[in-house]
């Protein structure tokens, strides 16, 4: 049964943060697993968080049935998805189609960050800078320290950090494989996105379509919401415009929110299943009110300083960590609770961590563990 969505405009429906969830744990496909293609998912999540190579797998196996690792990692190799820095200023992988339209969109704000590197750059010509990088990745892919060291023979007295983000944010960067490739290492090394997808960058297009997708993949979100995915600012005027086509909803705070007339908005009683999400889970970042998915007392609980840890969706919420470690021949993958937990949510989960681990490591013996590894110092 789906949750009641008519309204007035001077009365929107409120929308439970319960309801909340069910409706975007739908669109992120962690209600019940899809069918779809690993390049479809790609393109509808709008791109997958890649700071480190095996989180993309990891997201694609929590949201696809019978997903194979293999079959993002050809995606890779056929350059049909990429790795470049695009939304907040991070890695993501994309399809190349996306690559060529959300860099662009973003451009703008990758070019803000150099105000944070002004010393480490003064007396270098941005423009001058943005050509000669041009030149030695379009060469060949180039590693980022040779990269850097190419610059530096040209601006010596820069900062060397400062030198090689300002040409990640002036250009459209992306990993070239075998980096982020399942199974496969590789240095980072860098090249253009029009040079490696062999076509150019589609003009900076307007947001009015990121908003649209943004929703059908996150929504029902707010203005604000979508400005902390996109790591964009000024949208309102965007939401306004296409009000119209829209319908809109109120959190339980007020916030209005937005979203498709057409997109699934689950009763809130429906069944969430146990998910096993990699560090920097797309749904975990892609709203500025997080307590849709992060109950406020697990706010930041997700790692510890600089390290985090994958997060387990206990019946749609946030509730517990997980990592996985070797001994041997055996994976053995630990989960702590960030709450006390019923016999059943621990055997579904015992159930759920023992299909990942056969499906996502070549370990030859699994074993599952309810523990602590992580102190919080609280």
């Amino acid at each position: 049964m789906a949750a009641k969505t008519h309204r007035t405009a001077a009365h929107p429906t409120v929308l439970s943060t319960r309801a909340l969830n069910r409706a975007t744990l739908d669109r992120q496909l962690l209600l019940r697993r899809s069918a779809m293609s690993a390049k479809h998912a790609v393109a509808h999540l709008l791109g997958l968080q890649a700071q480190n190579t095996k989180p993309p797998y990891f997201q694609l196996y929590a949201r696809l049935t019978d997903f194979d690792p293999g079959e993002l990692s050809a995606l890779m190799e056929s350059r049909e998805v990429v790795r470049i820095v695009t939304l907040r200023s991070t890695l993501h992988t994309h399809t190349a189609d996306d690559a060529l339209t959300l860099r662009p969109l973003v451009q703008a704000a990758r070019e803000r960050e150099l105000k944070n590197f002004r010393r480490g750059l003064e007396g270098v010509d941005l423009d001058r800078l943005a050509a000669v990088a041009e030149e030695l990745v379009v060469e060949r892919p180039r590693p980022v320290k040779e990269l850097r060291e190419e610059l530096l023979a040209h601006w010596p007295d820069a900062d060397p950090l400062a030198l090689t983000v300002a040409a990640r944010c002036l250009l459209p960067l992306v990993q070239v494989t075998p980096r982020g490739m399942w199974g496969r290492g590789g240095q980072v090394a860098l090249t253009t996105v029009e040079h490696w997808l062999g076509r150019p960058a589609e003009p900076v297009p307007a947001p009015d379509a990121t908003v649209l997708r943004y929703l059908g993949a996150f929504g029902p979100a707010s203005v604000m919401d979508f400005q902390a995915w996109a790591g964009l600012t000024r949208t309102k005027e965007v939401f306004e415009r296409l009000r119209p086509r829209l319908l809109t909803f109120r959190d339980e705070r007020g916030v209005e929110l937005f979203d498709l007339p057409d997109a699934p908005r689950p009763d809130p009683g429906t069944p969430a299943p146990p998910r096993f999400l990699p560090e920097f889970d797309n749904l975990l970042l892609g709203h500025a009110d997080r307590t849709r998915v992060i109950p406020a007392v697990n706010k930041g609980r997700n790692g510890v300083g600089n390290q985090a840890y994958g997060s387990v969706l206990i019946d749609g919420f946030f509730d517990a960590v997980w990592r996985v470690e070797r001994e041997g021949g055996t994976a053995i993958l630990t989960v702590q609770p960030l709450r006390n937990l019923v016999r059943d949510e621990r055997a579904e989960i015992t159930e759920e961590a023992a299909r990942m681990l056969a499906a996502m490591t070549d370990a030859t013996d699994h074993d599952v563990r309810f523990g602590t590894f992580l102190d919080y110092g609280d």
